[in-house]
């Protein structure tokens, strides 16, 4: 198992870029480098300027890579869909322009990687984790979803050669077993792959380990966080916004939370998983001085179960 551990903007905060108490992506960058990681997310669209030769310089000064872009908002509305293929456009242009990792034997698809995750329904950010309370989709709606992604990623492909990747979030409409099995039979493998998360897996009522070996032939690319289960267990009995529950710290650094880490890496190893993993810990960023500290015990303890 070949393994490269990267990590994002929202260990320090940053997942709606109109919050006014963001920390620069300077820093988010710096703090990456300090912390051992070589490489990094771009971040929510209109967080890092979309100047590649800005970025591209702040880059190679800390001796970091991209590994992807972030498509992060309502995949439903048909309406949204000028929006949707306007960022992929303008994010791709970007990323595929930046400071790229070596690739690995045996890695799927080259870097970098155009995440998809849907968000901005506040019927379901309040259901977050909750999938009997949860509303779905109805046939129409989903079907324009389905369209919506199937056209992100065929944009991405055709005109910039990025593998996009569906990652399912919590208080998106993509989040439970069932909406996970459903978009795996409608949008081919040779369209999209998956991107999975253990803690947004875990949040959802879902074996992390499980997920990963039942859908290791879609899987491109992934993502780990852990959870404080004392937390999670208060949260869920509230009725909290995803991101509300991060604020109070319901996600921890990597080997302080629930999932059992060293059973992940024996079904990577098992299933053949080689490339990119990238470590996230929601957060508010308010908490933004913890950051680093956080970012740094979660990788340390990656590599002391051999990561």
């Amino acid at each position: 198992m070949t393994i490269t551990i990267t990590t994002a903007p929202c260990c320090w905060g940053v997942d709606d870029v109109n919050n006014p108490n963001l920390p620069s992506w300077e820093r988010v960058f710096h703090e990456a480098a300090a912390a051992g990681y070589g490489g990094l997310e771009l971040g929510p669209y209109g967080y890092v300027p979309l100047d590649d030769a800005l970025v591209a310089k702040a880059l190679t000064e800390r001796n970091l890579f991209i590994v992807a872009g972030t498509i992060f908002d309502d995949l439903v509305s048909p309406e949204n869909r000028e929006t949707l293929l306007r960022q992929t456009d303008e994010i791709c242009a970007v990323i595929t322009r930046l400071p790229q990792p070596e690739q690995v034997a045996g890695q799927r698809f080259r870097t970098p990687y155009l995440t998809v995750m849907d968000w901005g329904h506040d019927e379901r950010d309040y259901a977050a984790g909750h999938s009997d309370r949860a509303p779905r989709l109805d046939d129409k709606a989903w079907a324009g979803m389905v369209a919506n992604i199937t056209a992100i990623a065929e944009l991405a492909r055709r005109k910039y050669g990025v593998r996009a990747v569906i990652h399912p979030h919590a208080g998106g409409y993509i989040e439970f077993a069932d909406e996970i099995e459903r978009v795996a039979g409608d949008i081919p493998q040779e369209i999209a792959g998956f991107c999975l998360d253990t803690g947004h897996s875990y949040y959802a009522g879902m074996d992390p380990v499980e997920m990963l070996r039942r859908y290791a032939d879609r899987l491109d690319y992934v993502h780990f966080k852990d959870i404080d289960q004392g937390v999670f267990d208060r949260v869920l009995g509230e009725r909290i916004r995803f991101f509300e529950a991060c604020g109070q710290g319901v996600m921890c650094p990597i080997g302080r939370g629930v999932i059992d880490y060293p059973a992940v890496k024996r079904t990577l190893e098992e299933i053949g998983y080689h490339g990119f993993i990238t470590v996230e810990q929601e957060r508010d960023p308010l908490n933004v001085a913890g950051s680093l500290e956080d970012v740094k015990q979660s990788r340390d303890y990656l590599r002391s179960v051999g990561f």
